[in-house]
């Protein structure tokens, strides 16, 4: 099968550009590849990680002793299936989606121009920013889990929640519709706008960093400010460091270790815990085995 790399660098694939080899790496093109792919490989059924943009996944410096799978272009499109559904590809990303939204005058997928995945991680993590979220507009979707089996879910058969759903974790996630609301495009690009210009103001960018770290707890307390009060807004440790702009935003400063940005989120979680009796969860996901 065509796509098939070993011991590929990780390091190409995430926002924060750490993390040692794969064992095996595969990019998909077609269902019917992966399909065939994971019948030959069930045995292997456990050390399978499917990527997507890597905005939210930090890989250890020792690699993937397993097969991570991407997702080609071929699961990146975007398709209107009446005036306000779409069909999208896993791979697209959210600002794709979100700008084919707006041209095609349908509001509620504003806030996907400023969730840095794709569609299909998002619908994962039920990604979210501004008192939005995936949840609000999603109607199905269509997944294949590790046996190669085809499986569809409707809006009402999945339990949605804070960064998260009840979906089963082994799904690979091919395709999704969505469901927004016919709208003027004048004011749809507009709100666009001004969530792109709020997020430039509120957080770092053009820098290696994966997003949100941890998960907001749910007392109504920022994760941002809980590191803040807890003194840990200054703190590096090797090339990781936390962003001034941003307390939630760790950064590889180019000199990193995955090691350092593992080792900072330890530090983080266990000042913050003495200081404030809150366990901070983590939003990003580590990979690899220590």
């Amino acid at each position: 099968m065509k796509g098939i790399l070993e011991n590929e660098s990780l390091s190409k694939y995430n926002w924060f550009n750490l993390g040692g080899p794969a064992k095996i790496f595969l990019k998909i093109q077609s269902t019917k590849d992966l399909k065939e792919f994971l019948t030959e490989h069930k045995k292997d059924s456990q050390k399978i990680h499917v990527l997507g943009a890597g905005s939210n996944t930090l890989f250890r410096d020792s690699g993937f002793d397993g097969i991570v799978i991407k997702l080609g272009n071929n699961f990146s499109y975007t398709k209107l299936i009446d005036e306000e559904k779409i069909e999208v590809g896993a791979a697209t990303t959210d600002r794709k989606l979100s700008d084919f939204a707006a041209e095609n005058s349908l509001s509620g997928f504003e806030f996907l121009s400023c969730i840095p995945g794709s569609i299909g991680g998002s619908i994962s993590m039920n990604s979210g920013c501004y008192g939005e979220d995936i949840s609000k507009i999603f109607l199905s979707l269509k997944g294949m889990n590790l046996k190669g089996e085809i499986k569809n879910y409707t809006k009402n058969q999945i339990d949605f929640f804070y960064r998260g759903n009840n979906l089963e974790e082994d799904l690979i996630i091919l395709s999704a519709v969505f469901k927004g609301k016919l709208s003027d495009k004048n004011k749809i690009i507009k709100k666009k706008s001004n969530l792109i210009s709020k997020k430039k103001e509120d957080q770092p960018t053009r820098i290696k960093t994966c997003g949100s770290t941890f998960k907001n707890p749910s007392n109504n307390k920022k994760a941002w400010e809980l590191i803040n009060i807890s003194g840990c807004a200054n703190l590096k440790i090797g090339g990781a460091s936390i962003s001034e702009k941003h307390n939630n935003f760790f950064i590889n400063n180019g000199s990193a270790r995955s090691s350092d940005i593992e080792t900072l989120i330890h530090k983080v979680r266990e000042t913050v815990f003495k200081k404030t009796g809150i366990k901070l969860e983590l939003e990003l996901k580590i990979i690899g085995n220590k």
